[in-house]
């Protein structure tokens, strides 16, 4: 079973950090994922006063020339938003300068920040995703295209470089919508699902249709990867207390924005126990959660996201260090 972390490269609202040392701390975060052996990494990308990365191939390719293992993916790309062709340029370039390291994970975004950003129409939101995959995947598997949609000029056997020297590995990540699920899997996709509320045990239904859907499409198994909230300390104790502050800050923040109630101590209570979406304890805790997950979802790939608000950079790297020195090991044997 693969393990990795995710990023958005979060600075908070508060002035706590620069972006500029929130993308340093990012990349010494990259350097221990891979010296503790961590399998990915991965950056998504947000347009927002509280994330930095905003170009996660930027960031990514940076990361590749400061590492030599890892593999380096998107966590998402906001493909709704963005034109195919220069999103397989850009990661086509970094799996080049990576040499072979690079994944795309495509998604429609939780945020829609970038949208009128960039110049398109909420009201064509599920759309504009399925036209752009479709376009991103004619790309990947043919050097010269020829394409039409309703959202993009046309292509007439127009080629696009540099090619590189593998097919791009390309997953889909999906929230929780059925539709996105089967798609994936239809398309002969892996998929990313990212639990952020409500118990793994609730996305087992969406699991079992993403492999049905690749049986149905005609292709071999695809991977099923889990990214998650969570944090991890010598004491479930000191885990809690720890994350609680910039986790309760980030999470009522949105809140305010999505008309959630803010966070309390009892919700994240809640989160963090045995049923709960919060990956969160000491080793051998985390552990016991990322194997559940495992058996529950039939998962091949584990990806925990600790920096949630303003986390300190220390507690990050402490983190990261007992994941792959503590957790992994007994997630292997």
């Amino acid at each position: 079973m693969e393990l990795g972390l995710t990023t958005f490269a979060e600075v908070g609202t508060d002035g706590g950090v620069s972006p500029r040392e929130r993308l340093r701390n990012l990349l010494e975060e990259v350097e221990l994922a891979e010296q503790v052996g961590l399998d990915v990494y991965g950056v998504g990308e947000h347009h927002r006063a509280d994330f930095v990365a905003s170009a996660p191939a930027v960031v990514l390719a940076t990361a590749a020339a400061r590492t030599s293992d890892i593999r380096l993916t998107s966590a998402v790309t906001v493909l709704s938003s963005d034109d195919p062709v220069r999103v397989f340029e850009e990661f086509a370039t970094l799996d080049l300068i990576s040499g072979g390291r690079a994944e795309v994970m495509a998604g429609r975004g939780s945020f829609t920040e970038s949208f009128p950003l960039f110049g398109y129409d909420l009201a064509d939101y599920d759309e504009l995703f399925a036209e752009k995959l479709g376009l991103l995947l004619a790309i990947r598997d043919s050097e010269t295209v020829t394409w039409s949609g309703n959202h993009r000029a046309p292509l007439d056997r127009q080629s696009v470089y540099p090619r590189p020297e593998r097919p791009l590995p390309i997953w889909v990540g999906v929230g929780g919508n059925p539709e996105s699920v089967a798609r994936a899997g239809l398309l002969g996709l892996p998929m990313a699902l990212a639990i952020i509320g409500g118990g793994p045990a609730r996305f087992a239904p969406l699991a079992d249709l993403h492999r049905r859907a690749v049986a149905e499409g005609g292709h071999g198994p695809q991977p099923i990867a889990v990214h998650a909230h969570g944090y991890i300390a010598d004491s479930e104790e000191q885990a809690a207390a720890e994350f609680y502050p910039s986790y309760a800050a980030a999470m009522t923040g949105l809140g305010r924005e999505r008309g959630w109630a803010p966070m309390n101590p009892q919700s994240f209570d809640g989160l963090r126990g045995p049923g709960g979406s919060l990956v969160l304890g000491n080793p051998e805790q985390v552990a016991e959660k990322i194997v559940d997950m495992r058996e529950t979802l039939g998962i091949e790939r584990f990806m925990l996201h600790p920096s949630v608000g303003p986390l300190p950079h220390d507690k990050v790297m402490r983190t990261i260090e007992l994941l792959g020195t503590k957790v992994a090991p007994l997630i292997r044997q």
